[in-house]
C-alpha cells in the first residue's frame, strides 16, 4: 500500500503524482490519497522554505530550474515555473480533492494541469469552477462541499498527520504505513521498497 500525502501547489508534487500511478498499476499497489496544505507543514517544522525562496542561493536556483524542465520533458508534462501567482493559495482545491474522496484524481489532475500547465490561479473560485466543469463536478455542490466543517477539519487532520509521521514538504510518501519518501526523485526507491514488500509476502 502506498500513501502519498500531496498539495497541488508543489511542480515536484505534479511530478510524483503523475509518475506513481503507472507504478502502483504495475506492481498492483493501492494508492491512498491523502490531500494536505504544504504552508500548514512549512509553518510547522520547515520554515526554511520560506528563508530559500526570500534569499535563494543563485547557482543552486539555476540548476533547480533545469532539474524541473528536465524531469518535466521526463514524464511529458508542461510546467511553468515559477508561475503568474507564486505561491498560490491551494486550500480550496485541496477541500475539494477531500470533499471528492475516492473521486478525486480526475479533479486533482485537472487542478495540477491547469496551475502548472496552463498558469492559472487556482486560488480563484472562477478558476476552480471552470476545472469543474471539464471534469464534470456539479459546482454548485461542489462549493458547498468545500465550505463544510468536516472538510475543513479532515484537511487540517491530514497535514497534522503527516508531519507527526515525520513529513517536512510535499509529496510525502509511506510504503506500508511506516516506510517514508519525499519527492518525485525518490520513486525508484518506492519501487524497490515495494518489490521487497511483494516477495516477503510470497
Amino acid at each position: 500500500m502506498i500513501e502519498f500525502f500531496f498539495d497541488c501547489s508543489s511542480p515536484w508534487t505534479y511530478l510524483a503524482f503523475h509518475n506513481i500511478r503507472p507504478l502502483a498499476e504495475e506492481l498492483g499497489a493501492e494508492i491512498i490519497w491523502r490531500p494536505i496544505l504544504v504552508g500548514g507543514i512549512f509553518n510547522t517544522v520547515n520554515p526554511s522554505v520560506y528563508a530559500q525562496r526570500e534569499t535563494p542561493v543563485p547557482l543552486k536556483a539555476r540548476y533547480m530550474k533545469k532539474d524541473l524542465a528536465d524531469w518535466s520533458r521526463s514524464a511529458g508534462l508542461a510546467i511553468k515555473m515559477p508561475p503568474t501567482v507564486f505561491p498560490v493559495n491551494s486550500v480550496k482545491a485541496m477541500r475539494g480533492c477531500i470533499w471528492l474522496g475516492r473521486d478525486m484524481v480526475p479533479f486533482a489532475t485537472a487542478v495540477f494541469e491547469t496551475y502548472w500547465g496552463g498558469d492559472k490561479d487556482i486560488s480563484q473560485d472562477a478558476v476552480l469552477a471552470e476545472i469543474c466543469r471539464k471534469v464534470g463536478i456539479d459546482e454548485q455542490r461542489f462549493f458547498a462541499g468545500i465550505s463544510e466543517q468536516a472538510i475543513k477539519d479532515q484537511l487540517k487532520a491530514n497535514t497534522e498527520e503527516v508531519v507527526a509521521r515525520g513529513g517536512f514538504g510535499s509529496p510525502t510518501i509511506f510504503v506500508n504505513k511506516t516506510d517514508m519518501y519525499f519527492g518525485n526523485d525518490r520513486l525508484p526507491l518506492i519501487r524497490e521498497a515495494l518489490l521487497r514488500s511483494k516477495a516477503s509476502a510470497a
